[in-house]
């Protein structure tokens, strides 16, 4: 059994989501968006919170005196993920071009190494064989495969919409894409503007600001894994906790 050992250097691209807590409302839009985007099928019947395939988690914090805080959780998109060095199968890669982390189901034998790795708790097995009410599969996105019962899978940071970014670049004859090519659907569907997302690379890009601004931390910090998905707050104590414990699931 081999395992794979990620890149210990940063890529040159950062892909980066930051997600403003005082912003958010929980109102579930960015993971009703994701699960359209992605082809997540409804749950089955017998699926609970914890055996339901889930790509953009909103959990509410625990407040104490304060008011409620809500924590979307998507993949972290670490730089030094637990998952790739525990997959027997090399069903997880870290790019080193993008810093993304990609889940290949056709890889995984569902092994489920990577689930009890990953501290935030971001990824979902496939119990069931997926299914859609009659006409609605052929509405499902031709760009995103369909995963099959028995494998693990979880958010890519909507890659397929980077890979169409690319191929239109090429066919203008640019070597890089437009930004505003590449938005993932959670941060396209949000609302409230709870969600930014860019390349932390540009220096002079919002993100990169953002992911420099005091307010902003890491879910697990303390934990060097290095999340490429950034929380921002107002309030310090919910930055202090959220940083040193996470968030529980339910």
């Amino acid at each position: 059994m081999h395992t794979q050992k990620h890149t210990t250097s940063l890529p040159a691209h950062r892909y980066t989501l930051v997600v403003d807590l005082d912003r958010c409302t929980g109102c579930g839009a960015c993971g009703t968006a994701c699960a359209v985007e992605n082809n997540i099928p409804p749950a089955a019947d017998k699926a609970t919170e914890r055996t339901g395939t889930v790509w953009m988690r909103v959990q509410e914090a625990a407040a104490g005196d304060g008011p409620a805080t809500f924590v979307p959780i998507p993949c972290q998109q670490c730089d030094h993920p637990p998952c790739v060095d525990v997959c027997p199968q090399r069903a997880i890669e870290y790019d080193p071009r993008t810093g993304i982390v990609a889940q290949i189901p056709v890889r995984c034998l569902g092994c489920r190494y990577c689930m009890v790795a990953c501290p935030y708790h971001t990824r979902s097995f496939n119990w069931w064989t997926p299914e859609w009410p009659e006409g609605m599969k052929s509405t499902l996105n031709p760009d995103v495969s369909i995963r099959t019962r028995g494998v693990v899978e979880k958010c890519n940071f909507c890659v397929q919409r980077l890979q169409a970014a690319r191929a239109k670049a090429s066919a203008a004859g640019q070597a890089e894409i437009d930004p505003a090519d590449y938005v993932p659907a959670c941060v396209e569907a949000c609302p409230s503007r709870a969600l930014s997302f860019g390349d932390a690379a540009d220096e002079n890009g919002e993100v990169a600001r953002l992911a420099k601004d005091p307010e902003s931390f890491r879910l697990l910090a303390g934990l060097g894994t290095g999340p490429k998905v950034l929380y921002r707050s107002s309030d310090p104590a919910v930055r202090e906790r959220l940083s040193r414990t996470g968030v529980t699931r339910g």
